[in-house]
């Protein structure tokens, strides 16, 4: 029998048994709802039967008793923090896999323009919002019964934001991040910030990779990553979020994806400036790739891994937002390299560039954990672009400082490290720990 012929016998075997479990023909209908919440972050059993077709269990979490959906599963109910342009691609992404969201916002006005118009005043306007997705300001309500939680709200905001909503969050539900960047305060990522605020009961994910918010809601083709340390609650919203038009690999290392997703908005800043000073295609591509060398330093002190760098959320995302038009921090640094003040630019702009709080947390940081002489020149571009936000000195003469620099080999490696790089294997797995079941698809999730 050819691998074709046993991959499809595999595959009328498990939806059999999908079959056997959702109770014979109640199981054809044309979509069924899935839960994102693993069942030790349940408060209650649902009274419906919803298998998560991932993994085939059915799994506890708290729903809604009513409407219930044709196939007979409970309606899921999704809160997003924050109304802008994120949290509106956020909305776009669950609408169309058919999930009741609430847009947890600030301003009642904004709110109420989407509940009657279907559209937000302001960001993405021009899209309509999806139909299961209403908006309100009242945080107790959005929150009560809530199945599970997206994190928009800007990091440098979100401390003091989660402070203020931690206890009306519902014990045990799930919550997905997708801010990006470094607290200026704390010097946190959100994956330390997120427990801090809403306890170490319950488990959380984070999504990076190349995705801007107006691409998303337009339906355009995107790939992102979900990382987690709990692998079901990983998987849970991978299969939650994932559609023929939003793609979501899965990983094991947050910390690695949390400094991707931070350190390539200080290099899109200095992406920018460079174009705005017309120096070319050889001085931004290479600017970017030496920038991806830092932020790899960043990540692996830190403890993620190179990897993840070298995946959507480090080289993807970075390529994106260095690259792509819709870049708020690109945008920024096109506008410092052309001589507006800093001041002038974020007073315009009406959203957040959170590359230019990063940078300045990031150099923080990197003195802060990195004893060596001379950081300066180990981490040039992020400690220039710092200085030039600060005003100690121009978009110019940072980059002359840049090509000034001394001349030595393209990497280094450690020298207690060179005999160990010399035995290491080619092939690490790493992530998730492997079960002893043939039908693991871990390697389909992490490498298709």
């Amino acid at each position: 029998m050819s691998a074709c012929a046993r991959a499809s016998l595999r595959f009328l075997a498990r939806m059999l048994k999908y079959f056997l479990l959702l109770g014979g023909t109640d199981c054809l209908v044309p979509y069924v709802d899935v839960s994102i919440v693993s069942q030790r972050n349940s408060r209650r059993r649902s009274s419906g039967r919803v298998v998560l077709l991932g993994s085939g269990i059915p799994p506890e979490y708290p729903t809604h008793d009513s409407p219930v959906d044709p196939g007979g599963g409970p309606i899921l109910k999704g809160v997003i923090l924050g109304g802008g342009s994120f949290g509106l691609a956020m909305a776009h992404v669950l609408g169309r896999k058919g999930v009741a969201v609430t847009l947890l916002m600030r301003n009642r006005l904004d709110a109420e323009t989407i509940n009657i118009d279907r559209r937000h005043p302001r960001y993405l306007s021009d899209i309509e919002v999806p139909v299961p997705t209403c908006a309100t300001t009242d945080e107790r309500e959005a929150l009560r019964d809530a199945s599970f939680i997206v994190h928009c709200v800007p990091v440098q905001h979100s401390r003091r934001y989660l402070r203020k909503i931690a206890k009306l969050v519902p014990t045990g539900v799930p919550v997905l991040c997708t801010s990006k960047g470094i607290d200026r305060k704390s010097l946190s990522l959100m994956c330390e910030i997120l427990p801090s605020q809403l306890g170490e009961g319950r488990s959380y994910a984070f999504l990076s990779g190349p995705s801007f918010a107006r691409e998303i809601a337009e339906g355009l083709a995107t790939a992102v990553v979900v990382a987690s340390e709990d692998r079901r609650v990983a998987f849970d919203f991978r299969d939650l979020l994932a559609s023929e038009s939003f793609r979501v690999f899965t990983s094991a290392d947050v910390v690695g994806l949390e400094v991707g997703g931070a350190v390539k908005n200080v290099l899109a800043l200095a992406a920018g400036m460079c174009e705005g000073l017309d120096l070319g295609t050889n001085a931004v591509t290479a600017l970017v790739t030496r920038g991806l060398y830092e932020m790899q330093r960043i990540a692996l002190a830190m403890g993620g891994r190179a990897s993840t760098i070298a995946g959507l959320s480090g080289v993807g995302d970075t390529f994106g937002t260095c690259f792509g038009p819709l870049s708020r921090n690109r945008n920024t640094g096109v506008r410092l390299g052309r001589g507006e003040r800093l001041d002038d630019i974020l007073a315009d702009m009406g959203e957040v560039a959170e590359g230019v709080e990063t940078a300045f947390a990031l150099e923080r940081l990197i003195k802060k954990s990195h004893k060596s002489y001379r950081l300066d020149l180990k981490f040039p571009i992020i400690f220039g672009v710092a200085e030039i936000l600060r005003g100690d000195r121009t978009p110019r003469e940072g980059l002359e400082a840049l090509m000034g620099l001394p001349l030595r080999p393209e990497f280094i490696a450690p020298v207690s490290d060179a005999r160990a790089n010399r035995r290491r294997p080619l092939i690490v797995v790493s992530d998730y720990e492997i079960g002893d079941s043939d039908e693991d698809d871990r390697d389909i999730d992490f490498a298709d």
